[in-house]
């Protein structure tokens, strides 16, 4: 049956940022679909209300407090995770931090900050990943891009640096690991309601063109990015790799 290619049933997942927004909407729509649940994030504390949810669906899940900063403590991560639950089938890198300013406001440490996570952390989440998914024969691998992956847009210029990292690091790992059948995939989520976003619908006007911006005429929510990750996660993607799949209400498309 075509539906049972969507199942996640016993699959390890790995959500890295999946304390809130649009990471937790990701873990959490993973745990629905089948998978067994490893949450990461800063504080153990911000897992535990998902971590709950996640048990009471009958899913085993493993909450870890990881520092994505810290390159030890992401690669001690992977091998955690599977002398605990025996394998890592899915990785989803969610984790991000904003920093918005003019440009000639931006700061060495800005640069720093913002790369450090938002993508050197990403490269060696993949890359520890992987070692163990080719030792298994295959892998998910889900990265989050941005609009500004592939749009210039202003006070956010680190930010889309780090995000045209992403898209580009997700197609070279997905040429360079598709022969080991680990997928590598990103979602490009269009405006959503988040608390990296949060500010810029303060303001009404700001607000009201964004969103008249969209042609589907409402911004997103955390089960539109949701659906995605599940489908790239589950083997109904097999045979898609390398792609950076905009959720954006037809955005890119306007």
């Amino acid at each position: 049956m075509i539906l049972d290619k969507f199942r996640l049933d016993g699959k390890v997942a790995v959500v890295i940022g999946a304390s809130r927004g649009l990471g937790q909407g990701m873990a959490r729509a993973l745990a629905e679909a089948g998978a067994n649940l490893v949450p990461v994030a800063r504080t153990l504390s911000s897992l535990e209300k998902l971590a709950e949810e996640v048990r009471a669906m009958g899913r085993t899940c493993v909450p870890m407090r990881v520092d994505v900063s810290n390159l030890s403590e992401v690669r001690s991560l992977m091998d955690t995770v599977v002398e605990r639950l025996g394998r890592i089938d899915i990785l989803v890198n969610s984790q991000g931090t904003q920093v918005r300013k003019p440009a000639l406001e931006m700061t060495e440490e800005d640069w720093d900050t913002l790369m450090a996570v938002n993508l050197k952390s990403v490269y060696f989440a993949c890359q520890a990943a992987a070692r163990h998914m080719m030792c298994q024969g295959k892998g998910k691998i889900i990265n989050v891009a941005s609009l500004t992956s592939v749009l210039g847009l202003a006070n956010i210029t680190i930010y889309g640096a780090s995000k045209g990292g992403v898209a580009s690091l997700t197609k070279g790992l997905a040429v360079e690991w598709a022969r080991h059948h680990i997928n590598v995939n990103a979602v490009l989520p269009g405006y959503y309601i988040t608390e990296l976003t949060a500010d810029l619908f303060k303001n009404e006007e700001r607000a009201k063109w964004v969103i008249s911006r969209i042609p589907m005429g409402r911004t997103g929510n955390p089960e539109d990015l949701a659906s995605a990750a599940v489908f790239l996660a589950s083997e109904a993607s097999d045979y898609i790799t390398g792609q950076i799949i905009p959720v954006d209400g037809g955005w890119l498309s306007a």
